[in-house]
């Protein structure tokens, strides 16, 4: 669904008029809704904005309690006040949380921004105002554990579940670093996550165990994992922004992926040509589209093309460029000159077009998130269907893409001990610092520009031999490169 009119304004799904939200729905509907759904403030008797959460009354308590606690730093005292007068939920709060309020916390990772700690919080996050007490009800639990990073977050109407969430900003007394408190993902990044699926797949006895129904269940899973992160990248998107540094380390799991590190996240229009010193690009480089290697200002697009190899990696459980040993430049080259990251496995067509098209040299050649988030949520309903028809021994109906994935497998079942070798052999290049964002600064790169017969070969990615100077499928002599 296409929420935009002729003018490039958003269209509110409800009233059908010009939303003055720059989302789904437009202010009118959305008090509509919460008026139906929470009723009135039993105190103000103002419309309830969440379950048990009266956004006219709560921003009352937060601004009475504005010089009880400071950061240190007007700025940031002032943004957290910001949050919580115009908070309509609970997740929408940020505090200023005390660095004392935390136990003992954890070194986890490090990432481009700073180190990632695990630690757990004495208090827990405000739920809503207890009357009873006349105080903020907390969630608190036994291991009541977060994150602790530099982090930016922003939520509309409520919490999705697909990012991170962040309760607070702290500092630490000893760096004066500002910190980032956000939820805890506890069962780590979407790469570690995928590869625990697998296992308790292999435990389910819900299907007959068979080779190709427990493939099926995976690909099931897969799916419904890239709808999930597709649809977020389409709410980022839809508020006018670009993530700018999306890679499978930056989304981590709770019980759903979460895109995580914000930190570059920008507006749209944001160009980094009106900084007087424009140093390069920042990211993983098997993750950046060509033309942000190039140099040029991250678009929506670019984002597009960090997805389309997000989506490569949850189909293949491998990291890009997993059967090349060099990085660097000389990899940034061949990105820009066609080279893009190889299947070892069979892949259907339908999936494989998809990822070619975000993979696209030209940005302008590349889906909306719009698109492939409606494309996977096709895919995800039609396969739900498929698989509760086959659970009950029903005839189930065989969709194109389904037929695709069956075929697939079955080829892909005759080579598993290869499959699996190939996966093993490969193991050491999985670690987290192939997912560490660094300044990159790359001069005259090519033109990007396709494989000669991206469109037409419906086998992998690209040919063995491609337009550029690598010829993978005969050598890996670096030493013959022309640069």
């Amino acid at each position: 669904m296409n929420y935009f009119n002729g003018d490039k304004q958003y269209v509110c799904f409800r009233c059908k008029q010009v939303s003055d939200t720059n989302s789904k729905y437009c202010e009118a509907c959305i008090s509509k809704n919460w008026k139906e759904k929470y009723g009135k403030c039993m105190e103000c008797q103002q419309i309830i904005t969440a379950k048990e959460w009266c956004q006219t009354c709560n921003s009352k308590r937060f601004q009475r309690n504005f010089d009880n606690w400071t950061s240190g730093n007007d700025e940031v005292d002032k943004f957290i006040q910001d949050t919580q007068l115009s908070a309509k939920n609970c997740f929408q709060v940020l505090e200023w949380i005390p660095y004392d309020r935390f136990n003992k916390p954890k070194l986890i990772g490090e990432g481009g921004f700073g180190k990632v700690y695990r630690a757990s919080w004495k208090d827990g996050y405000i739920t809503h105002w207890d009357t009873s007490c006349n105080q903020w009800k907390r969630c608190k639990e036994k291991y009541n554990f977060v994150a602790l990073k530099t982090h930016l977050k922003v939520h509309r109407v409520k919490a999705p579940l697909q990012v991170i969430k962040c309760h607070g900003i702290s500092q630490d007394p000893i760096t004066k670093e500002y910190i980032m408190v956000m939820n805890y993902a506890k069962n780590g990044n979407l790469q570690t996550f995928l590869k625990e699926k697998r296992k308790d797949l292999c435990k389910t006895n819900k299907w007959p165990l068979k080779e190709l129904d427990f493939n099926l269940r995976l690909w099931k899973y897969k799916l419904g994992i890239l709808y999930n992160i597709s649809s977020e990248l389409y709410k980022i998107h839809g508020k006018g922004l670009i993530h700018r540094d999306l890679h499978i380390g930056n989304i981590v799991c709770n019980s759903l992926p979460c895109i995580t590190d914000m930190g570059l996240c920008k507006p749209a229009n944001y160009h980094e040509l009106n900084n007087k010193e424009k140093k390069g690009p920042y990211g993983v480089e098997s993750y950046l589209a060509p033309e942000i290697l190039r140099g040029e200002n991250y678009t929506q697009a670019s984002d597009i093309y960090s997805l389309g190899i997000i989506i490569y990696e949850v189909i293949s459980e491998l990291p890009p460029y997993y059967n090349i040993s060099t990085r660097d430049r000389i990899l940034a080259v061949e990105i820009c000159e066609g080279l893009r990251p190889e299947f070892n496995i069979k892949v259907p067509q339908l999936i494989l077009h998809l990822i070619k098209r975000c993979l696209d040299a030209d940005p302008l050649n590349r889906p909306s998130t719009s698109e492939i988030s409606r494309t996977f949520h096709e895919w995800l309903t039609e396969f739900n269907k498929y698989c509760e028809n086959r659970l009950e021994n029903e005839e189930a109906p065989r969709t194109e893409l389904i037929k695709q994935i069956e075929e697939t497998e079955k080829i892909n079942n005759e080579n598993t001990k290869k499959i699996n070798n190939s996966s093993s052999n490969n193991s050491s290049l999985t670690n987290e610092t192939i997912y560490k964002s660094r300044l990159l600064n790359f001069k005259n790169l090519p033109e990007p520009k396709n494989s000669n017969d991206y469109y037409e070969n419906y086998e992998n990615i690209l040919s063995k031999i491609y337009s550029g100077t690598f010829l993978k499928s005969e050598s890996n002599d670096l030493d013959s490169l022309k640069i």
